[in-house]
């Protein structure tokens, strides 16, 4: 057990801090609306089962909340309890009863008989595997396709390994799999397979949760060079290199080498305490504004800085000078109007990602926004501009985290479970 877990006795005293307020800011802080007093109060008393069957009825990975949501802006942050002394560690107390489970090898789940239709799920990051518990759950069939060989999406190779175990994404997935979806891996849409052909197979609703695959770039001078790699790339690379699917020299940062990370948000954190892992001697964050704007968490700052990784405010990069073979030789920064170079080996860009267009290409029907993204509407919740064809997560420009991207997600399950048994309903009236 790590030491940032708790003991079973830990968990309950902890639990029993709990003031069980009439109006719980805990639970309007929480994003997908987790019923958190009551599953606390269950875990006081005990009644790990309970407690569980409470979490499982509004999330399909309480694992991976318990690690990575943002409990210091969210339920933590809005408990009465954190205005004058210590919030309850919700994120923690989720994240044992999580492990406790699966560990326990414990169910709490009724699956009922996949009666009331088919749908086909396009990706399996937060999003795919929440549409796909959610529907299972409501008595539908449910299969997955994923591009990987591996599911799990971002969850299993944009997180890193020491914030996210894999192999917890991998029990929470076999989880969701026991409900009685499928998961086909190693398939791509818009190569293996169209949405046309999802139709073709007999599928009443086809959901796009593909993310957002393709990094935005900065333009400048020297940006192309191959020392400039992208955060969500790099990450990736790390991941395939520890799960045993690619090589070391293919993870690019390598021992001794500086690093520049362009970017403050959590997957700037996550690229930077990644890189020194990776053998980087050095890693400086560099962030156009201050701390105070800065999009990551302060848990996720703070850890950073205690690992080592430097910060630069108020400071961009204007130029990227080339060096011999994949390694730079220096950027210009510029900071309260005063440029100088700055020696480094590896620049990596932590400033966001689109959506890739292979879905939106080979298939007719489904239009998107000036920037790439899916466009929805609100009735039934999540449907494109294309009939029976649902998208959500960060492929539709709405979702943040995880955790928004199960809230979207389970508002989209319920769109096409309205959708398919009006469809149904129609059938049977003519």
């Amino acid at each position: 057990m790590s030491p940032i877990d708790y003991t079973l006795n830990e968990a309950i005293k902890e639990a029993q801090r709990c003031l069980h307020c009439k109006v719980p800011g805990c639970k309007k802080g929480c994003p997908i609306n987790n019923d958190i007093p009551e599953w606390i109060a269950q875990l006081a008393k005990g009644n790990f089962g309970n407690a569980m069957t409470i979490i499982n009825a509004r999330s399909n990975l309480p694992a991976v909340c318990g690690r990575v949501c943002g409990h210091e802006r969210q339920c933590e942050g809005n408990c009465v309890l954190g205005k004058k002394g210590e919030a309850i560690h919700i994120g923690k107390l989720e994240r044992f009863l999580a492990d406790f489970d699966s560990e326990a090898g414990w169910s709490h789940e009724y699956i009922p008989e996949k009666s009331r239709g088919r749908v086909a799920v396009i990706g399996s990051g937060p999003a795919g595997l929440t549409i796909a518990g959610d529907l299972s759950r409501k008595g539908f069939a449910v299969e997955i396709f994923e591009m990987e060989a591996e599911p799990g999406g971002m969850l299993k190779f944009g997180i890193p390994e020491y914030r996210l175990p894999k192999e917890v994404v991998s029990r929470e997935i076999s989880k969701i799999e026991k409900l009685g979806v499928k998961i086909h891996l190693n398939t791509t849409a818009g190569k293996d397979f169209t949405v046309d052909d999802l139709f073709a197979d007999g599928f009443d609703a086809v959901f796009i949760g593909t993310g957002t695959g393709v990094p935005k770039r900065l333009d400048i001078p020297g940006i192309e060079h191959p020392g400039v790699r992208q955060a969500i790339r790099f990450l990736r690379r790390v991941s395939l290199y520890e799960s045993g699917y690619m090589s070391r020299d293919e993870v690019v940062v390598g021992d001794g080498d500086r690093v520049a990370i362009i970017g403050c948000g959590n997957t700037a954190m996550d690229a930077a305490r990644t890189a020194l892992r990776m053998g980087a001697k050095e890693v400086t964050v560099i962030y156009h504004r201050y701390i105070d704007t800065m999009s990551a968490l302060r848990a996720e700052y703070d850890d950073a800085v205690a690992e080592g990784v430097k910060f630069l405010w108020n400071t961009t990069v204007v130029a990227v000078k080339g060096g011999e073979g994949r390694h730079l030789q220096s950027i210009t920064v510029e900071s309260d109007g005063k440029r100088h170079e700055m020696p480094v080996d590896r620049l990596i860009q932590a400033i966001g990602s689109v959506p890739a267009s292979r879905i939106i290409s080979t298939t007719e029907g489904i239009e998107v926004n000036e920037r790439g993204y899916v466009l929805t509407r609100d009735t039934p919740y999540g449907m494109t501009t294309r009939k029976g064809v649902f998208a959500g997560g960060d492929v539709t420009d709405r979702p943040a985290t995880v955790v928004h991207a199960m809230q979207d997600a389970k508002n989209v399950a319920e769109g096409i479970a309205r959708y398919i048994d009006a469809v149904k309903l129609m059938e049977t009236i003519e």
